[in-house]
C-alpha cells in the first residue's frame, strides 16, 4: 500500500480515536474527583437513594423497583440485540466474495485497497462485540438487582450499599456500551473516508460534553460534594 494513498487514515483516524478517548478518560476523571458536576455523578447519587429508599419500605414498593429495573433491562436488551444484529452483517459482509470496495473507489479521499477495506469492517465489528458484551454484562447485574433488593431489610449480608453496588456496575457497564456503539458511527463514516471520521469526531465530543456535565449549579454541587465527603 502506497503512502500517498493512506497518509489521511494514518494520520486523521488515530488522531480522531485520541480525541474520543482522550475525552472520556477526563469525563472518569471528573466524575471520580467532582462527581457532582457531571450527570453521571448526579444519577449515580440518585440511584444510591433510590435503592436505600426502596429497601427501606419494600413493602409498599416492591412492585415499582421491579417495574423501574424492568425497563432498563429492555433498554440494555435492545441495544445489545442491535449491536449483534450489526456484528451478523458486518460479519456477511467482510465473508461475502463481492468485493464492497468497488462502490467506493473514488469517494472523498483515503485508501481503497482491500486491506484497508477489510480494516474498517473488522474495526466495526470488534467495536459492536464489545458493546455486546458490555450491554449482556450490564443485563446480567441488573438482573441480580432485580432479586436482592427484594430481599428482608434485617439481612446482615445484603445491604443496600451492596445493592446499590451492584446497580452502578450494572449502569456503569450500560453507559460504556452505549458509548462504545456511539463511536461506532465515525467509524461507519471511514467506509467513506478519514476526513468524515475526523469531522465527526469532533462534532460529536462538544454535543456530549453538553450532555454530560451540568451547568449553572457549581455552588450547589459544590455544597453537596461537602455535605457527602467528596
Amino acid at each position: 500500500m502506497e503512502w500517498k494513498k493512506c497518509y489521511l487514515d494514518v494520520a486523521l483516524v488515530p488522531l480522531s480515536f485520541m480525541i474520543t478517548i482522550g475525552y472520556h478518560l477526563w469525563l472518569w476523571y471528573t466524575v471520580r474527583t467532582q462527581p457532582f458536576s457531571t450527570v453521571i455523578g448526579t444519577n449515580n447519587h440518585g440511584r444510591r437513594l433510590w435503592v436505600s429508599a426502596i429497601m427501606e419500605d419494600n413493602e409498599r414498593k416492591n412492585i415499582l423497583a421491579v417495574q423501574t429495573l424492568r425497563n432498563t433491562i429492555m433498554g440494555a436488551t435492545l441495544m445489545a440485540t442491535t449491536s449483534i444484529l450489526l456484528c451478523s452483517g458486518l460479519a456477511a459482509v467482510i465473508s461475502s466474495t463481492y468485493s464492497v470496495k468497488k462502490p467506493i473507489d473514488d469517494v472523498l479521499y483515503g485508501a481503497h485497497g482491500e486491506f484497508m477495506v477489510a480494516l474498517k469492517y473488522v474495526t466495526l465489528l470488534l467495536v459492536f462485540l464489545a458493546s455486546f458484551m458490555c450491554h449482556s454484562l450490564s443485563i446480567r447485574f441488573i438482573n441480580q438487582v432485580n432479586f436482592l433488593i427484594n430481599c428482608p431489610p434485617d439481612s446482615t449480608l445484603v445491604t443496600s450499599e451492596y445493592v446499590s453496588e451492584l446497580l452502578e456496575k450494572g449502569f456503569t457497564l450500560n453507559a460504556v456500551g452505549n458509548r462504545l456503539f456511539y463511536s461506532a458511527l465515525p467509524l461507519m463514516l471511514w467506509i467513506f473516508g478519514p476526513v468524515l471520521v475526523f469531522v465527526s469526531s469532533i462534532t460529536m465530543v462538544p454535543m456530549l460534553y453538553n450532555l454530560d456535565f451540568m451547568f449553572g449549579n457549581s455552588k450547589k454541587n459544590m455544597k453537596c460534594e461537602m455535605e457527602n465527603g467528596v
